[in-house]
C-alpha cells in the first residue's frame, strides 16, 4: 500500500502536481502519459491519478431553444490546485525530472515536480 499525502494515496517517489484549477481533457492526459512512458523506457512504473469522468456536450450553432441536449464531444476531469496528476518510481531522479517536465509542458496549467517521502 502507498503512503498518504494530504487526502491522496501516494505510490511513487516522484510526482507532477497541479498548481492551478482547470479542466484537463482525456487527450491531454493520454499525451502526458505516453510522453512519460517514452522517456522512462523499460525501468519505470507510472501511475495516472486523474480520470476524465465529466462529459462535455456541444450543441450545433443556430439551433432553437428546446431542441434538447447537444451531442457528446469530449471527456474532462476537473483539477483543483495541489492535485497529484502523475507519479513515477523505479527510475533515477534525473530521468524522472526530464520525463515529468516534458509531460508538464503538455498540460494546460502550471505544475511542479515534487519528490514524495
Amino acid at each position: 500500500m502507498g503512503s498518504y499525502r494530504g487526502n491522496q494515496i501516494c505510490f511513487g517517489r516522484y510526482a507532477l502536481q497541479a498548481l492551478e484549477p482547470t479542466w484537463i481533457t482525456s487527450r491531454q492526459i493520454e499525451v502526458g502519459h505516453s510522453v512519460m512512458t517514452q522517456n522512462v523506457y523499460r525501468g519505470g512504473k507510472i501511475w495516472v491519478h486523474i480520470f476524465p469522468d465529466k462529459l462535455v456536450t456541444i450543441r450545433p450553432t443556430k439551433t432553437r431553444i428546446g431542441s434538447g441536449k447537444g451531442s457528446p464531444e469530449y471527456w474532462i476531469v476537473v483539477v483543483k490546485p495541489s492535485r497529484i496528476l502523475y507519479e513515477m518510481s523505479r527510475v533515477a531522479k534525473n530521468i524522472a525530472r526530464k520525463a515529468i517536465s516534458i509531460a508538464a509542458s503538455k498540460m494546460p496549467i502550471k505544475t511542479q515536480f515534487i519528490i514524495l517521502a
